[in-house]
Order: C-alpha cells, then sequence, then structure tokens
C-alpha cells in the first residue's frame, strides 16, 4: 500500500476503463438458476480481476483449478483505479467473478451491492490470523478470504542509526544529529507531499491521541462518533505540527509517496515509515536495516499503525457464483497459493500455515507482525470514504505550519458533511 486514495462512494457515472475484460452479457440476460448451477452449466469460465503482481502469481494457480474443475479460467490484470472498475462493472453486468483487493473496500463494495458474502467452515476460519478474518467481517459476515495483512513499521538504516529509537522525540534528535553530521539531509522519511498521507502518519495521531471513529457495542466502528475535529484530534496534531516544517522539520510536505522511500535507499535520510512493500528496495539498494514499531511521542499513548488486509471476492453479479465460491473458499484457503502470493510481493501471509512456512526464511515478516501486533483494524465502512481526502488536506497544511485546531475542526465539518 504504497499510496491511499481517497475512498469511492458513488461510482455509477464513470466510465469503465477495462469494460472489455467482463464476461459478457448482462447477467440480467441469464436464468436465475444460472449462479446456483455447475460450472459446465454456467459456461464453463471464470474470470478474476487483479493487480499486475498478482496477476502473474496467480495464473499458474488459477490454471490449476480450471484443470481439476474441467473450466476455463481468466486472470485479467486492471492496473489502476481496480476498485472503481469493478464496482461499474458490476452495475453494468459486464464484471468478473472473482476481484482481489484490500480490506477496506468492503463497506463500499457492499454498499454497491458489488460482492457476496463467503462461506467458510469453523475449521476454515480457525487457520487466520484472527485480525485478518476481523477485518474481512462486515456487518456480522464474512465478505472475503483474506491471504495478506500490512502496516507500517519504522525501517532504520543501521549504519546510521545503529538502536531503534523508543520515542519519536529520540528519532529526531538522532536525526538532527546525523544532518549536523552531513550523514543525512532529512530527518525521517514519512510520506506526506501537498495532500497529506492519513495511513502513514495515523500511529503519530493515534499516540498522540486522535481517532477516527469511535466504535459500538459489538466492537464495530461507529460511524456517528467521528473522532477528527474533536479535541483528541486537535491535540494530536499539535504533536505533529511541532515535527512540521516550522517546528524540528521532521515531516515535511516535499517527502512524497513517490519520493519517501528512494530518499531512503539513497541514504539521504536514516528513518522510513513504510510498510513490506518498501523492503525489495532496500535490499536493491543493498542497505543495511532493521524494522520496529513505530515510536510514539513521549509519555503519550502507543502509536498505532493501521492494519490493512488483501483478499478475495465473490462478485455478487458474476455469471459463475457457484463456481467463484467454490474458488475463494476452498482453494484460496490453500497454503501452497498463499505463498506464492507473498513471493509475488512479500507481505506477512494471513493464513497461519503459510506464515509458519515463509517465517523462517523471512524474518523481516514476524518484525512487521510484531510492529503491528496492536495496530488498529483499518476501517472499512463507507464512512472511511470520507476521511482520506480532507485529513490528508488537513495534515499537509499543519505540517506546513497552519493552525491545528482551525485545521482539523475544518476537516471534522467536511468530513461530517459527507457522511450520510
Amino acid at each position: 500500500m504504497r499510496i491511499r486514495t481517497t475512498g469511492v462512494v458513488a461510482v455509477l457515472g464513470l466510465a469503465l476503463a477495462a469494460s472489455g475484460c467482463g464476461n459478457g452479457s448482462s447477467s440480467s440476460d441469464k436464468p436465475a438458476t444460472q449462479n446456483s448451477a455447475t460450472p459446465a452449466a454456467a459456461g464453463g469460465k471464470l474470470v478474476i480481476w487483479a493487480d499486475d503482481k498478482r496477476t502473474a502469481a496467480l495464473k499458474p494457480f488459477a490454471e490449476e483449478f480450471g484443470k481439476e474443475n474441467g473450466v476455463k479460467v481468466e486472470v485479467q490484470a486492471v492496473s489502476k483505479d481496480l476498485q472503481t472498475n469493478f464496482v461499474t462493472a458490476s452495475q453494468q453486468g459486464s464484471g468478473p467473478d472473482v476481484v482481489v483487493g484490500a480490506h477496506d473496500w468492503i463497506g463500499n463494495l457492499v454498499q454497491n451491492g458489488a460482492i457476496d458474502p463467503v462461506q467458510l467452515a469453523a475449521e476454515q476460519k480457525s487457520g487466520f490470523n484472527e485480525t485478518a478474518i476481523k477485518a474481512v467481517t462486515f456487518n456480522g459476515q464474512l465478505y472475503g478470504v483474506p491471504y495478506a495483512t500490512e502496516n507500517v513499521a519504522l525501517i532504520r538504516n543501521t549504519e546510521l542509526a545503529p538502536q531503534a529509537p523508543k520515542t519519536i522525540e529520540e528519532l529526531v534528535a538522532t536525526g538532527k544529529q546525523l544532518k549536523a553530521q552531513k550523514k543525512a539531509s532529512e530527518i525521517l522519511c514519512l510520506q506526506s507531499g501537498q495532500n497529506g498521507d492519513a495511513y502513514h502518519i495515523y500511529p503519530l495521531y493515534t499516540s498522540g491521541g486522535g481517532y477516527l471513529f469511535g466504535t459500538a457495542a459489538n466492537g464495530d466502528y461507529d460511524p456517528k462518533d467521528l473522532g477528527v475535529g474533536k479535541p483528541e484530534s486537535i491535540a494530536a496534531f499539535q504533536k505533529i505540527a511541532k515535527l512540521g516544517e516550522k517546528g524540528d522539520g521532521a515531516l515535511k510536505r516535499s517527502i512524497t509517496p513517490e519520493n519517501a522511500i528512494s530518499t531512503f535507499t539513497g541514504k539521504k535520510c536514516a528513518f522510513l515509515v513504510s510498510g513490506p512493500w518498501a523492503i525489495a528496495d532496500a535490499k536493491k539498494a543493498n542497505i543495511k536495516y532493521d524494522i520496529s514499531p513505530v515510536p510514539g511521542f513521549a509519555g503519550g499513548k502507543e502509536a498505532q499503525p493501521f492494519v490493512g488486509v488483501q483478499a478475495f471476492y465473490v462478485a455478487a453479479k458474476g455469471k459463475n457464483k457457484a463456481l467463484a465460491q467454490e474458488f475463494v473458499s476452498n482453494y484460496v484457503t490453500k497454503p501452497e497459493l498463499a505463498v506464492a502470493l507473498y513471493k509475488a510481493e512479500p507481505r506477512p501471509p494471513a493464513l497461519t500455515a503459510a506464515f509458519d512456512q515463509v517465517k523462517g526464511e523471512d524474518a523481516d515478516l514476524a518484525k512487521f507482525a510484531e510492529a503491528g501486533k496492536n495496530g488498529q483494524v483499518l476501517p472499512a465502512i463507507p464512512a472511511m470514504a470520507a476521511i482520506w481526502d480532507p485529513f490528508g488536506k488537513a495534515e499537509a497544511a499543519i505540517i506546513g505550519g497552519a493552525d491545528p485546531a482551525k485545521t482539523v475542526t475544518s476537516a471534522g465539518k467536511a468530513i461530517q458533511g459527507q457522511i450520510k
């Protein structure tokens, strides 16, 4: 998850860039018994949409599934705006049978009638990371089969900073010393840019006492309890402001989603807040690194990163729903597939057997898992779509020197106005 983008709420008017990737005619042209038919009767074809990296990893397993079931399986890459394209295609009747994506899509996908619940036996559920199962559960129903978890951590150049900082203040002090010694040009690489990045700043926001949504009695996020704009959020951003361009200079809008990792791998900063997706670049640059939890403010609360999950979903308007359920419930749950997806882009597998299989050859997995063990599941409720843009822009403005109280209060009002 290199870049967080604003959520998708209304997509009816969007054109589908990948409109040629669907199954064919509208589902309304099919008899009602189609989805409950055998794969052969339903046309013997399963269409899966995924991004580029996962498409390459999935293809051999999809072919194997096809051979075992006597059907044709197509794995199609949708390089950009996968969620938007999927929802639009679903409404047009030209979507896939299975889609692969982030768990925080779920609220939007359910709201748009784009995905069906997934049926897993209790024994199957118990084989997954508990947080991963929680992430794909919405309104009491399981809506996806998770295959990987992800969260940010502090990635440290151990040649420049041998010891992991216990607090953000300690990190800043080390970064300033390295700058004074001309061993680094930046204190910290935490991406913001002109539009901010709620995902990457979240550990510091929580350490400062801020929250996005409260929780209902059943533990679900409550969209009626918005934390942005409340005193806790203002206090958190007042602390963040002190790290900004008018303060310590640890947080800067010039550190963007496009250059945060490269600035770190170019040895211009000793500390990078990022996720498993950054490790390949660090290795390629021969950086000696270590991974530890993002440190919080001295005397503050624990810094809690978002925990995200990647999952497989069954399209509600797919042409082969029975086949899709079979693939997602009984094939995606195989450790071999989870390991292959891990090798395509190393993120901790959600399936415990797969995690145990690869952790011995990749010490980074356990360190990222440790950094995220007390993290917060990224909200998948539809209201989360209203958070990203106003929150991010408020963050960037405050990093640039804007008044935290006025800026966060305004952002809270903007978010509240978008939540229905």
